[in-house]
């Protein structure tokens, strides 16, 4: 599901006008994003939480050149699925 997609389905389900659910959809990410880049985690429950790790620094290789390149340290976000979310997933299928 794309992010039109997803607001097209906000947009259905509320009956609101899609500029509407646009706003809506771009406002939940944005404060996930500034919850994330403030170092808080997002739970969501019954679905799942946002963290963010922190990758150290290493030593990669550039592929088209085979030469070293020091890789500095960076914060990745996760996903981690809630119980429930990973229930509904494995359900059997009536």
């Amino acid at each position: 599901m794309t992010k039109a997609q997803l607001v097209e389905e906000v947009a259905r389900t509320t009956q609101l006008t899609k500029k509407h659910a646009e706003l809506i959809v771009n406002t939940v990410f944005e404060s996930i994003v500034d919850s994330l880049r403030d170092g808080d985690k997002i739970e969501l429950r019954g679905f799942g939480s946002f963290r963010i790790r922190q990758r150290g620094p290493r030593i990669g290789r550039n592929p088209k050149t085979g030469a070293k390149v020091q890789v500095p340290s960076k914060r990745i976000p996760y996903f981690k699925p809630g119980k429930e979310l990973k229930e509904l997933l494995n359900e059997e299928e009536h």
